[in-house]
């Protein structure tokens, strides 16, 4: 078994072909020559190769031409491996000398290969050449990749774990041009995919959110405070923080990834609160004739406690995402981690720089002495904050309805989080498609290939491609002959469609093709897969008796296929693949003196590309292949020309110790936790969510009446998800308990956080409708941002009882008229610290585009 990192996902992708060169001196090339330097660049962990076409010596047999000279199969690979070796021969050891014995054992190529004596007939040699062909070629014929049409190498670069992706790249591509000066000129090495474009428009895409949070930031507060030197004091909040956050991440080892990168940008709104806060305090005492040093002291010590309550409530609200289970519980960890070290920083420099630059800096007030935009602007805020207090007085004659209205908030929230579509992660557009190509069990390799580069052509026609990497073949990147591997890169996002408007456009055009079936999937930069399978998410049939397994997983694959919630419903189940058994009469044989050991061998030799010798060079090792003429390796009647070599030294036609028959048989059976099980997966239809078909897919299986010995599971993406729904009304229930446990204490107080808490309600209303109109699953990424709202809502609620609170204690006013003074005097800062949310808008359009998580 093995390991893996779920988004360990190639870096560089580069295609290695020549128009003149052949195929295996191609592959020679990038296994002695590229793979090896590429794999000691600083931050490279592994260079893998596909399309593998790594050369061989091949000795094809005719096997009616030495069963006429009473030469076996065995008698050749006997043959092969004695002339061939590869072994230590000692040394000498004189009085002043030393020398090490070696010899001229080893064969090296095709040609020196045909002179090999195989045996004496009638006084004559019989060389290899006599009795087939010998020829440089492949290791296995049976494999074939194309780019494009082209035949190629693929060379896919992973980094070693914790090597920084961007850097590696550029290392990487910094070594091409020395690398292709070591090969020859016809040789072309080019980059078919970059995994850093998607990480670099991610960085770009959160450069321009912090430049623009800025700029919007700076002018909500010139707006409300319209003073020069107030706005600047704010704004410098927003670096101070953001550098101060960038220095825990280079001390705790994170890297700029999409999770903190969307961490940064949410900071972004989060970081100039407190410093809007506080600076709209001491400027709101300033007005009221305080001198700047008076209005600084007072105003600090006004809000330091609410500035600290803010912070801690908001750090308290991450508390659960850091106990989070699972691979998304490690994913986010790290999220949570970079926000509240922004958040932290950020109210240490509100606490701190803050005031002292408002003593300085801010100018006394002068009555009368106010600029244009203040006249201007100052009719529009009465204005508005009247109509504020109108509706705020409305609200407190009508308090039995407006606790109506906030119970009816409440079921509301409760009813659309249950009815809401549910999924696990945004899928994402990263521009590469996986295709397999699934053909009937029974193809061969040649009907394979012509089907699989009319697949591939199709594909590239389509004016969204911008190139296409297509494998055939059972080895490391197909399990079976009867299924190919295809990897569509598409053009830059803004020169093409949407990854789901292109795949539509693709199953539709190639679906009229004839014995062969195309299932798709976006790559995403998370991946979470317990196996490789033909599309995005997978449910897994497990059963320890494999006929019982083999009979019921094609029910439950048709009815799969019938839901409207499901798209390329597919099956890893290969169990209808033709097979010619050869039944041996053991007491013939036996009479005849062979042993089945021999007819094994025999077959083996002849039909199984069996690797008999090894040739050892300088820089690598190539196999000898044994086998027969390709032209008796097209039908079953070839046995009739295959005799077997009994322990007496005859040979024995095999037909005459063996009946053959064809039968259906398992190109693969394929097990999980040492059970036979079959893989069943699915993609969603358009519209649909990941909740509703995992309920489609169990109420389907409980329609079938499928035996309880068949134990069903989700597997990878989808189970994750459903441990994640399991987990997600608790952990929603863990950020409200953990806040009113640290509001309570802060305000020594069972009433007031319930107070601060209420709010929660409509502001969940508002969040859940957001999403359903946008047309947005409640995914993890939306239940985070739900967990970030009860933060920002719960700040305004504690700015308003803080001031009520300190008016009931200084002044002994009763409650109402104290959250009444509170609500008005709090209406500001609310407005300034509300505002900035807006540079969401443009911000969700531009990071659908580079990274769907942080729209949402």
């Amino acid at each position: 078994y093995s390991k893996v990192n779920p988004a360990d996902t190639p870096i560089l992708t580069l295609k290695i072909t020549s128009d003149t060169l052949p195929l295996e001196k191609v592959n020679d090339l990038a296994d002695t020559v590229l793979a090896q330097k590429l794999s000691e660049v600083t931050g490279v962990g592994l260079v893998t190769i596909e399309g593998n076409q790594k050369p061989a010596v091949r000795v094809r047999v005719n096997p009616a031409a030495i069963s006429t000279l009473g030469i076996s199969f065995e008698e050749i690979r006997l043959a092969l491996i004695q002339n061939n070796i590869n072994a230590p021969k000692g040394s000498f050891d004189g009085q002043r000398q030393a020398y090490a014995i070696s010899a001229n054992d080893q064969i090296f190529s095709a040609a020196e290969y045909r002179n090999v004596i195989i045996a004496y007939k009638n006084g004559s040699p019989v060389r290899l050449g006599d009795i087939g062909e010998v020829i440089d070629n492949v290791e296995n014929v049976r494999l074939a990749g194309w780019v494009d049409g082209q035949p190629a190498v693929i060379l896919d670069i992973q980094r070693q774990p914790g090597a920084n992706i961007i850097e590696t790249a550029d290392r990487v591509k910094a070594l091409l041009p020395r690398l292709r000066s070591s090969i020859p000129p016809t040789v072309k090495i080019t980059i078919l995919s970059d995994r850093t474009e998607t990480i670099r428009a991610s960085i770009a895409d959160v450069q321009f959110t912090l430049l623009l949070t800025m700029a919007l930031v700076i002018m909500v507060i010139f707006l409300f405070l319209r003073k020069f030197w107030a706005t600047v004091i704010t704004s410098v909040a927003l670096p101070l923080a953001i550098v101060g956050t960038f220095g825990v991440m280079k001390l705790a080892g994170f890297g700029l990834d999409n999770l903190s990168l969307m961490a940064l940008t949410i900071a972004t709104g989060f970081v100039v609160d407190d410093a809007i806060v506080m600076i709209e305090n001491i400027v709101r005492l300033m007005e009221l004739g305080e001198t700047p040093m008076q209005a600084a002291l007072k105003g600090a010590k006004q809000i330091g406690f609410t500035v600290i309550s803010l912070s801690v409530s908001l750090i308290a609200v991450f508390i659960p995402l850091l106990f989070m289970t699972g691979i998304v519980g490690r994913l986010f960890r790290e999220f949570a981690i970079v926000l509240s070290v922004s958040v932290v920083v950020s109210a240490i420099v509100s606490l701190t720089l803050t005031p002292m630059m408002c003593a300085h800096l801010l100018k006394p007030e002068k009555p009368g002495d106010h600029s244009r935009l203040f006249l201007l602007t100052e009719h529009f805020f009465r204005g508005m904050l009247a109509w504020y207090e109108a509706g705020l007085k409305w609200v407190l004659r009508n308090q039995a309805f407006t606790l109506l209205i906030a119970v009816g908030t409440l079921v509301a929230t409760v009813w659309l989080y249950v009815v809401i579509p549910k999924g696990l992660l945004p899928m994402q557009d990263t521009g590469l498609i996986i295709g397999v190509t699934d053909a009937a069990q029974s193809i061969s390799f040649r009907a394979m290939v012509e089907r699989q580069r009319t697949i591939a052509e199709i594909i590239r026609q389509d004016p969204d491609v911008a190139s296409v990497a297509s494998f055939v073949g059972a080895g490391t990147v197909n399990a079976t002959v009867n299924t190919g591997r295809i990897y569509i890169n598409l053009k830059p996002r803004e020169q093409r469609a949407g990854i789901a408007t292109i795949m539509g456009r693709l199953r539709a055009a190639t679906k009229d093709v004839q014995g062969v079936s195309l299932f798709m999937q976006g790559v995403q930069d998370v991946q979470i897969d317990s196996r490789v399978s033909r599309t995005q998410f997978q449910y897994t049939l497990e059963d320890a008796d494999e006929a019982e397994l083999s009979a019921w997983a094609p029910k439950l694959l048709a009815k799969l296929r019938s839901l409207p919630e499901l798209t390329d419903v597919a099956s890893d189940q290969q169990s209808g693949g033709l097979q010619f058994h050869i039944e041996i009469d053991r007491d013939k044989a036996a009479r005849l003196s062979v042993i089945p050991q021999a007819i094994d061998d025999t077959l083996y030799d002849a039909f199984g590309q069996r690797q008999v010798s090894t040739i050892f060079t300088q820089l690598n090792q190539y196999r000898v292949i044994l086998e027969a003429e390709p032209r008796f390796q097209l039908t079953p009647e070839s046995l009739s020309k295959i005799h077997v070599k009994s322990t007496t030294g005859q040979l024995v036609p095999l037909n005459t110790i063996a009946a053959v028959k064809t039968i259906t048989a398992p190109l693969a059976i394929v097990h999980q936790g040492q059970f036979p099980a079959v893989t069943l997966s699915f993609n969603l239809q358009p519209g649909s969510s990941l909740g509703a078909a995992v309920e489609a897919i169990q109420k389907a299986q409980r329609e079938i009446e499928m035996p309880e010995t068949i134990v069903a599971t989700f597997s990878g993406t989808a189970a994750e998800f459903r441990s994640s729904l399991k987990s997600e009304p608790w952990l929603l229930l863990a950020a409200i308990v953990v806040i009113y446990i640290v509001l309570g204490v802060l305000y020594e107080s069972y009433i007031h956080p319930i107070t601060i808490l209420s709010s929660l309600p409509s502001a969940g209303v508002g969040a859940l409708l957001a999403l359903d109109l946008c047309g947005h699953d409640l995914s993890l990424i939306a239940l985070i941002g739900i967990i970030l709202l009860i933060g920002i809502v719960k700040k305004n609620a504690i700015m308003m009882i803080d001031f009520a609170l300190e008016a009931e204690r200084t002044e002994g006013l009763p409650p109402e008229e104290s959250i009444y003074q509170a609500c008005v005097l709090r209406f500001r800062p609310i407005m300034m610290t509300t505002m900035p949310m807006s540079r969401m808008m443009p911000i969700n359009a531009m990071s659908e585009r580079s990274c769907p998580q942080r729209s949402r």
